[in-house]
Parts: C-alpha cells; sequence; structure tokens
C-alpha cells in the first residue's frame, strides 16, 4: 500500500510539474495568422474548437515554482493571446475590442479564465503575472490586444527556449514599424503604450534611450516626442 501511495504521489506530482505543449497554438496562428499580424477571424472561427482545446490544456497545466522562468513567462504571453482570440471569436464579427462590454466591465477587466486555480481577467494576467513580476517592457510587444495599432500578433506561439529572442525580435519590428511608429534623427512620433507605460521603460534612463536599443535610425537625446492616437480597430 505504501508503494502504491508513493507512486500516486510520483505521479501527482509529475502532472502538476508538467508544461503544457504550445505546438498546437503555433499551428493555429500559423493558419490563420499573417507574418504582418493580420487575423482571419472567419477562418479561426471555424477552427474554434481546436483552440478551446489548447486552452484546456494550459487549465490543465498551470506554473508552478519547478518551472523556469522563461517557461513561465512564455506560457502567461500565449494564455494572454490565446484567451483574447477566444473573447473577439465570441463577439466577432465586431469593429473593435472595446466594443465589448459585460455590465459595466470592458474587455480586459472582465474575469472569466479559470485558470491557476483562480479567476482571472485579461488585465490580471497583463498586470499581475507578467509586468508585476517580471518588469520585462518587451511585455508589451508580445501581449496583443487585437487592435491595429498593437504590435503585431506574432504567427507562433511562444516557447521558452527561444523567447529572448522572439521578444527582442518584437521590439524591434514595433519600434520599426512605421505604421505604428515615425522615428526621425530629430523628432519621434510613438505609439501611446510608451506613454502608458512609461515606467516600465524608465530603467534604460528615457525613452529616447530605450527606442535607441532597437531603432534602425539612431535618435538624437535632444529630439522632440510625441506620440501617435492609439487605434483600437480590429487587427483584421
Amino acid at each position: 500500500m505504501k508503494k502504491i501511495l508513493t507512486l500516486l504521489f510520483i505521479c501527482t506530482m509529475t502532472i502538476a510539474w508538467a508544461q503544457p505543449s504550445h505546438a498546437p497554438f503555433t499551428q493555429l496562428l500559423s493558419k490563420h495568422v499573417s507574418s504582418s499580424g493580420k487575423v482571419d477571424y472567419v477562418a479561426l472561427k471555424k477552427d474554434i474548437s481546436k483552440l478551446d482545446s489548447y486552452l484546456k490544456t494550459l487549465e490543465a497545466s498551470t506554473p508552478t515554482e519547478k518551472w523556469s522562468s522563461n517557461t513561465t513567462k512564455a506560457y502567461w504571453i500565449n494564455a494572454y493571446n490565446a484567451y483574447t482570440l477566444k473573447m473577439m471569436l465570441q463577439h466577432y464579427p465586431l469593429k473593435s475590442i472595446t466594443d465589448i462590454k459585460y455590465g459595466e466591465q470592458n474587455a480586459w477587466d472582465y474575469k472569466w479564465i479559470k485558470i491557476a486555480g483562480a479567476t482571472l481577467s485579461l488585465n490580471d494576467i497583463e498586470h499581475k503575472k507578467l509586468r508585476a513580476k517580471y518588469k520585462d517592457p518587451r511585455i508589451h510587444f508580445a501581449v496583443n490586444c487585437a487592435s491595429f495599432s498593437c504590435p503585431i500578433l506574432l504567427n507562433k506561439a511562444y516557447e521558452a527556449s527561444t523567447l529572448e529572442t522572439q521578444l527582442d525580435t518584437q521590439a524591434s519590428l514595433f519600434i520599426n514599424d512605421s505604421q505604428r511608429n515615425k522615428i526621425t534623427a530629430d523628432k519621434v512620433q510613438i505609439s501611446e503604450i510608451f506613454k502608458w507605460y512609461k515606467d516600465d521603460f524608465a530603467s534604460a534612463g528615457s525613452i529616447i534611450n530605450y527606442l535607441n536599443k532597437y531603432s534602425k535610425i539612431k535618435i538624437k537625446s535632444t529630439a522632440k516626442v510625441e506620440y501617435l492616437s492609439y487605434n483600437w480597430n480590429i487587427n483584421a
């Protein structure tokens, strides 16, 4: 009996520490999201059962202290993006994620994600599970709010083994994207993301310093900084 109980305990711990495969999410993203981040919601809706299956995988295998930092970070980024897509499909067709309302709550504040032993909102994932824990501003270029002005949705899942490269690539793509940021040596017109979350970028000393980590155009320290209005139209 003691041996059986020991084996049951080991099996339980193995399941608890198991890391979900993000390959099914990559298959969905590569099929329905273009290289420029446009989502084919009509086609994706036909595959909603596959998205639901992936979400069940996330719900069944949640982060533990045994996971590496990058494994956990990739998990929550993928969760944010996958649940955002699920919400959009639940309300599609629509013009903007800002059209989604749950009483007086918006799409980001509504708690509906039953995961990791709690009921979370998208904001809970972004601000409590990611920003608060990792202090990594590149997270802003990875989580996608299903809107045109957002950093584009990567058409593959984030993986622990490639996370650093993926985050750096997303940061570079976004900052050098002339549809979302307009950069010259003397003047920058940049996304409101950099204003909303200015404290997240403060470790670089200034927003110019941060931009220059990735910008293909060298920006002068005296450059004028302006912020572009955010376009909340759907990323389709």
